[in-house]
């Protein structure tokens, strides 16, 4: 596979790979060195690359688990928290744009403290917009398994989010 192939197939993908790794990994820095890594590691089995069905499917999966790996690593407890700054529509006005930006701190912060399958399915499903046949191969799970698991992560997600922004009046 010549370099030009490579990046051809790589390149549509290679902001998943991140935004994954930046979920999982949540420093910045931390997710542009997996993403790094991943394309390294592809890129060093170019000649293989023919063999997988799905190369992006292959991807998220060896994000996944090299994130997993790095979590449980001693690194991990030395990681940042970095919010990544949201792009804000322009005909938005000010307010909106605050509010927008607000709510979506919220959910990542919530986010963080899902249990680790809930919080790279839901990744997968609502932010990369995979489907769940490609997240059963991805995550090794059952299609229904995952459908409970996001859908308890979704409800968790929302209620935090509905208490906080009620400020706990019931």
């Amino acid at each position: 596979m010549k370099q030009a192939d490579f990046v051809s197939l790589v390149m549509p993908f290679k902001d998943k790979v991140f935004r994954l790794a930046k979920r999982l990994l949540v420093s910045r820095e931390e997710a542009e060195d997996a993403t790094q890594e991943i394309l390294l590691k592809l890129w060093n089995n170019k000649q293989k690359i023919g063999e997988y069905k799905n190369v992006e499917a292959f991807s998220m999966t060896m994000t996944k688990n090299f994130c997993l790996d790095r979590l449980k690593s001693k690194q991990a407890q030395n990681l940042k928290i970095v919010h990544s700054n949201y792009t804000d529509d322009n005909s938005s006005s000010l307010q909106k744009q605050v509010e927008a930006r607000d709510s979506m701190d919220w959910v990542s912060k919530i986010m963080e403290d899902l249990p680790e399958q809930q919080k790279i399915i839901v990744q997968l499903r609502d932010i990369e917009e995979y489907d769940f046949a490609e997240i059963s191969k991805m995550l090794d799970m059952n299609e229904t398994a995952i459908r409970v698991s996001l859908s308890r992560a979704r409800k968790t997600i929302r209620e935090k989010l509905t208490n906080t922004h009620q400020y706990g009046i019931k």
